[in-house]
């Protein structure tokens, strides 16, 4: 019996979520209201509130589906990564661009920044920063990978490289979701341009480059 609880209870949060993530993209975050949400999922409204405090933590929790449905795709990246730095690093973050807009809708990145924004030390604000805290690590853990396959310098400090380059991807994809005419192809190629230059620095065969005469 309790397996058949555990079904229904996620059969029921599931609903809600998909419910909650239509009518955020149809309506706007601001205009759905928690009815719609229960009627659009067939469940009542006393049963989100069981769920959830306010819409806010539904907005959260689809945040957080997405971000561990690309942690998840990335650690097949970082245990086998791509034989070339450049085209690892493109292939992790590819996974981070191309599935952001799955669930949310920009205006629901917009709202969700905001609230982690405006009330850092509340439940979303700290989840959204633990999930922000979770890709820099991937990242990192990929330089580090590199290192160990000797694609990247082993006298670099590989975690720092990857808060940096988590850092500009997340400024970018900020500036992205900013603008609702920008597009992510036009994100992927800027953040590639932008990354070479960190992979000149830090392959292994930057080594051997002769010093630049004054």
């Amino acid at each position: 019996m309790s397996g058949l609880r555990e079904r229904q209870k996620a059969d029921r949060h599931r609903r809600i979520i998909d419910a909650a993530t239509l009518l955020f993209r149809e309506a706007g975050y601001e205009g759905a209201k928690i009815e719609a949400i229960a009627a659009q999922a067939e469940v009542s409204i006393g049963t989100i509130y069981n769920y959830y405090q306010n819409k806010g933590d539904i907005l959260g929790a689809i945040v957080s589906m997405e971000v561990n449905e690309v942690l998840n795709a990335g650690r097949g990246v970082v245990a086998n990564p791509p034989a070339n730095v450049g085209d690892a690093l493109d292939t992790l973050i590819g996974i981070y661009i191309e599935h952001s807009l799955n669930y949310l809708s920009k205006e629901m990145w917009r709202q969700a920044m905001a609230i982690s924004t405006q009330l850092p030390d509340s439940p979303f604000g700290l989840a959204y920063t633990a999930l922000d805290g979770e890709l820099t690590k991937q990242i990192s853990a990929l330089i580090v990978r590199l290192q160990e396959v000797g694609l990247v310098r082993a006298d670099i400090d590989g975690p720092a490289v990857g808060e940096l380059i988590f850092n500009n991807m997340n400024m970018m994809f900020i500036e992205f979701v900013k603008r609702d005419e920008a597009k992510i192809p036009e994100l992927r190629a800027a953040i590639r341009r932008q990354n070479r230059i960190v992979v000149a620095a830090i392959g292994c065969e930057a080594k051997s480059l002769p010093p630049k005469r004054p």
